[in-house]
């Protein structure tokens, strides 16, 4: 059994104050308020791109937008730039705090945008709350929840009428009501802290609430909601897939165009009251696109824990996937782009070796070991086949 090196695990998020240096520059991490930018903010964050970094961003599974290929040399002159278009906060402390992931189907005055422009307000009032810089929060206050498989450690679900609050990794939650959903929130996170969820700085719910269960006030039915994010037509626009979440910084300014845009946690973008989006370098509009089924992380170069070029093998192996087949092909065995388990995971071992796992997370047990990526476009067949 091959035996990769054990990658560095850095504990935080970068953000736009506090970025992360990469194998291609710096990552500049920025949190939209609400998740959405006017047309002339996607096509300033384009330009910025263009002349501060490589030219392509992402948008990560969190919902927040992401610049590569920065220069350190250039990153106070960018920060200035995006405060001016009011995308980057006051401070480091502040931008940590503000880690909420919203519905991309509110409405404006709708009770989801109520409640997180409440959240968003409250966070940054609590200058004493040192969470870690991984924890976030989840506002999906529609009719029903749609964001219960993407990541945050409190959640505030919609259930019709009802509203609930939710520790990640409960089966349980509190009800509560649109004016106190913000405050037991707060308060959900300083139990989350007393009980001991952060020890060194670092801790997510979902591994307290493994430990020692919900606060003994949580005892209301968790409300389910299933939903798979197509690209199409949607409630308020038009959503488009980013093939691996990444589009080149023209197409971004080119789709402002069609008018505002959110950033959704399916690493697509809804443009609000489109319906006519053409095809543009980097998108996937056909849902039926078999990269929709494959997640592949940054990869060799561009970070620098990869230990193998990714995109090109996910792109290569995409077509030979059975319907409903979830391949992730990860640079390491940290697993960044897909934290869960995948029907079938490649992790890259070397700069041209593979593990492939299954039903299993990036640093699983691997059923096969050593596989060339010649040797996977050549057999694609050995992804899906019985062993």
């Amino acid at each position: 059994m091959s035996t990769p090196a054990t990658p560095k695990v850095y504990g935080w998020c970068p953000g736009a104050l506090r970025p992360m240096m990469s194998g291609d520059g710096l990552v500049v991490r920025i949190r939209a308020p609400l998740g959405r930018l006017s047309p002339a903010q996607a096509r300033a964050v384009a330009a910025l791109s263009e002349r501060f970094g490589n030219g392509v961003l992402d948008v990560s599974a969190r919902a927040n937008l992401q610049m590569r290929g920065v220069r350190p040399e250039a990153h106070a002159e960018l920060i200035a730039a995006l405060q001016q278009l009011g995308l980057v906060d006051r401070d480091a402390a502040l931008e940590a705090r503000r880690n909420i992931l919203l519905t991309p189907f509110w409405r404006d005055g709708d009770r989801s945008h109520r409640i997180a422009q409440a959240l968003s307000d409250a966070l940054a009032a609590a200058s004493d709350l040192r969470l870690p810089g991984k924890f976030g929060f989840a506002v999906d206050a529609g009719d029903t929840p749609v964001m219960q498989d993407i990541a945050a450690d409190i959640r505030i679900e919609g259930a019709g009428a009802d509203l609930s609050l939710r520790a990640d990794g409960a089966d349980v939650a509190l009800p509560v009501t649109e004016d106190s959903a913000a405050d037991a929130a707060l308060a959900l996170a300083r139990w989350f802290l007393e009980q001991g969820g952060a020890p060194e700085g670092r801790g997510r719910m979902h591994r307290l609430i493994a430990r020692r269960g919900p606060p003994a006030s949580h005892g209301a039915d968790v409300a389910r909601g299933a939903y798979t994010a197509t690209p199409g037509l949607a409630a308020c626009g038009q959503l488009v897939a980013l093939e691996f979440g990444q589009i080149p910084a023209d197409t971004f300014a080119t789709l402002a165009e069609f008018g505002r845009m959110r950033l959704t946690p399916w690493r697509m973008l809804l443009v609000e009251d489109a319906h006519d989006i053409a095809s543009l370098p980097g998108l996937i509009l056909d849902a039926t696109d078999p990269r929709l089924q494959v997640t592949a992380c940054t990869g060799a170069p561009g970070c620098l824990q990869a230990r193998a070029a990714t995109r090109d093998l996910a792109r290569n192996l995409a077509p030979h996937l059975p319907a409903g087949t979830r391949l992730h092909v990860s640079g390491c065995a940290k697993g960044c782009a897909h934290p869960k388990p995948a029907d079938v995971t490649l992790t890259a071992t070397g700069p041209d070796t593979f593990d492939l796992i299954r039903n299993g997370r990036a640093e699983a047990r691997p059923a096969l070991t050593c596989l060339t990526a010649r040797a996977l476009r050549a057999a694609p067949d050995v992804l899906t086949k019985d062993p």
